[in-house]
């Protein structure tokens, strides 16, 4: 089955050229099928590129999907016309007396300022409160599942010494996770952070299981026992220019950045990267949609407790 969105987001064009099957509004009214209403609460500066990559993998399941955008109130995108955000985007107070089967938080460029300097801190916090009660599984990414770890749990991250930056192996630690279910024993994942969260911290907290991780990029992915909240640490969901773009931009703008590891061919940034990422991507939002969504939501979304 698709995934449902808006009928002019910009997503669905490239989701359609890509073959991705995509649903939109006008159609899915004409189905008799409970789809699985999963909000995304967007943190990224480039909103349309986020939503594109996300719809993406949560679009190739068996199931019907039916995304919806959040933005914070506190905090006006200066990267994405006001146009788009008004069209496409709610804020929580338009949401709070609804429930999700999923949500995601996505990750945010505020690495560099403690959790409480952040300008949103104060409404995310009420956001990852509200999910408690009112979404079945969370799936946080990169700085959000930093954040969610540290609202939740009060682990805080700690910055590294260099950016860690590139494409990096991976395993699976817990290997009776159903979230990694299918998943072979190594698999590699792009990660692009100064800050990380210390395995030790996380493996203090008894509700918390590690589930996969790199020895060269740390804990990958948390989760509470049941897989109400889910933490993943790196990008599967990136395109294969993402991080080619991100190193360009500040390459060209004369800032200090190495060239991502295991990434282009032979470290050769004028070489179009290879992308090795993108199964591992859509196994794992397939799993979670499928084990941690739609295997434990309540058929009356308004059961969820």
């Amino acid at each position: 089955m698709p995934i449902k969105i808006p009928n002019l987001l910009p997503a669905t064009q490239v989701l359609l050229n890509e073959n991705i099957f995509v649903m939109t509004e006008t159609r899915a009214m004409t189905q008799d099928i409970r789809p699985l209403k999963i909000l995304m609460l967007n943190l990224m500066p480039q909103k349309i590129v986020t939503e594109t990559q996300i719809a993406r993998v949560i679009g190739n399941t068996p199931l019907q999907v039916e995304l919806e955008l959040l933005q914070t109130a506190t905090h006006k995108s200066t990267h994405t016309s006001e146009e788009h955000m008004l069209a496409f985007y709610k804020t929580f107070d338009e949401v709070r007396h609804k429930k999700y089967d999923g949500m995601i938080i996505t990750g945010a460029p505020v690495e560099h300022l403690k959790f409480e300097e952040v300008e949103y801190w104060n409404e995310l916090c009420e956001i990852m409160e509200w999910s408690k009660t009112h979404v079945t599984s969370t799936f946080h990414i990169c700085w959000g599942a930093q954040a969610g770890l540290y609202y939740h749990y009060g682990i805080d991250k700690v910055q590294l010494d260099a950016k860690l930056f590139g494409v990096f192996e991976h395993k699976v630690d817990y290997k009776r996770s159903i979230l990694f279910r299918g998943f072979d024993d190594t698999f590699v994942v792009p990660h692009s952070r100064h800050t990380t969260c210390r395995r030790e911290d996380i493996e203090a907290v008894p509700e918390l299981k590690i589930l996969s991780s790199s020895d060269e990029a740390g804990v990958f992915v948390v989760s509470t026992d049941k897989g109400r909240q889910i933490f993943v640490t790196g990008h599967s969901e990136y395109d294969a220019d993402t991080l080619k773009n991100e190193y360009l931009r500040d390459k060209n703008a004369g800032l200090p950045i190495d060239i991502p590891k295991n990434y282009f061919p032979d470290d050769d940034d004028t070489k179009e990267p290879i992308v090795r990422w993108r199964s591992c991507a859509n196994l794992l939002y397939t799993n979670w949609l499928n084990y941690f969504v739609y295997q434990s939501t309540p058929y009356n979304i308004e059961e969820i407790e």
